[in-house]
């Protein structure tokens, strides 16, 4: 493998990688199907928002006050309302998981509103999911200050509001969470075409001996690394093209920013994603515990540590300190910047260089380890 860098023997052993990858179907098979698969799972299947939530009512109280701020909860939108005498039955539909929450009205809750005071209600919520349990004590509280205010109105009078808010949710109004799982999903599909893909193509060469015919050739070790990664970049940018297509047609997903801040950031992400798998193929040697390696190394870091679906900053200090080492924590806030915000290029620029910076680390590993299997 020595000799100057030829366009002809790449061009040659570029041809001969995508001929293996058309005579491979399961290659395909990851590249497109399964990225298709994955975009509508996220889209459709993992849903945040929380559009009804089942709570158990109780109302102590016999006044028509105490009635018709039950009627309230029991016509809201946002509740599946189980009525009950008494909480112990509801208590234990709660700890059982039947219910997410339990109001009960007091017994002086007409009393107190003829005092003109404001009376309490007591809200239960299950705190073993906080997201759930949120947003059940926020309708909640929207329910009764709804409530509240009808009444008041109906009495010719202002009702109470100490404070008042003033709520605006910048770049996602409809607070809808596939705006941000969607692009989110499309960086794990990214991640598993770069990073499994190409774990498999220099442990392939060694597994079916073709390995030692090809060092028997002129071609140079940029050469043969070079014709490894050509093939799978176009592929992932063609799975890149697939996703954002269906991410504005099928899902609605708002892009703000533009084609060229797209493409940047993506192709910077490519360089560590396709790097890492090439280094782990060229350290193992075989496919099946390369694909592990890679399963293990790229694609449940990028699922769990890049603040994908879960807040870095509530993970624990060591935890976050190890999040810096994963690309995909920099690319799926910039691919979210692009789709709802726009081109802030203050924010992406920082993180395309530390893509690209992980990229040439992983790049230059491969090309010492490969040249020195081929030592041995």
């Amino acid at each position: 493998m020595t000799g100057r860098l030829s366009m002809r023997r790449l061009g040659a052993l570029t041809v001969k990688e995508t001929a293996q990858i058309v005579r491979d179907p399961s290659t395909a098979l990851i590249a497109i199907v399964l990225p298709v698969l994955l975009l509508f799972l996220f889209g459709y299947a993992v849903n945040l928002d929380s559009s009804k939530s089942r709570i158990g009512l109780v109302v102590h109280g016999t006044s028509a006050d105490a009635h018709s701020l039950a009627g309230a909860f029991r016509a809201s939108p946002f509740f599946e309302v189980t009525s009950a005498h008494t909480v112990a039955p509801l208590k234990a539909r709660l700890v059982a998981g039947e219910l997410r929450g339990i109001v009960v009205i007091p017994e002086d809750f007409g009393r107190g509103r003829a005092r003109g005071a404001a009376p309490p209600i007591q809200i239960v919520v299950d705190g073993s999911q906080p997201n759930v349990a949120n947003f059940t004590r926020a309708y909640a509280e929207g329910v009764q200050r709804t409530w509240a205010a009808n009444e008041a109105a109906a009495e010719g009078r202002t009702a109470a509001a100490p404070v008042e808010l003033s709520l605006r949710y910048w770049y996602n109004p409809a607070l809808a969470s596939r705006f941000f799982l969607v692009p989110g999903a499309i960086a794990i599909v990214m991640t598993m075409i770069g990073t499994l893909l190409t774990s498999l193509v220099i442990a392939r060469e060694w597994e079916r001996g073709t390995m030692e015919a090809m060092m028997a050739t002129p071609m140079r070790m940029t050469e043969f690394l070079a014709s490894k990664i050509v093939p799978y970049f176009v592929l992932a940018l063609l799975s890149m093209a697939i996703c954002t297509a269906l991410a504005l047609i099928a899902f609605g997903v708002p892009f703000r920013g533009s084609v060229a801040a797209l493409l940047a950031i993506s192709v910077a992400y490519l360089m560590p994603s396709l790097g890492q798998g090439l280094l782990i193929s060229a350290a193992t040697r075989n496919q099946f515990i390369a694909s592990q390696v890679a399963l293990l190394t790229g694609f449940l870091p990028s699922f769990m540590l890049s603040g994908f679906l879960f807040e870095i900053a509530s993970m624990p200090r060591a935890i976050q300190l190890i999040s810096y080492a994963v690309p995909a924590r920099y690319f799926i806030p910039g691919l979210q910047t692009v789709f709802l915000v726009g081109d802030v290029w203050a924010l992406l620029l920082p993180r395309i260089a530390i893509m690209l910076a992980f990229g040439a680390l992983f790049f230059v590993l491969c090309f010492r380890i490969t040249r020195r299997s081929l030592d041995r």
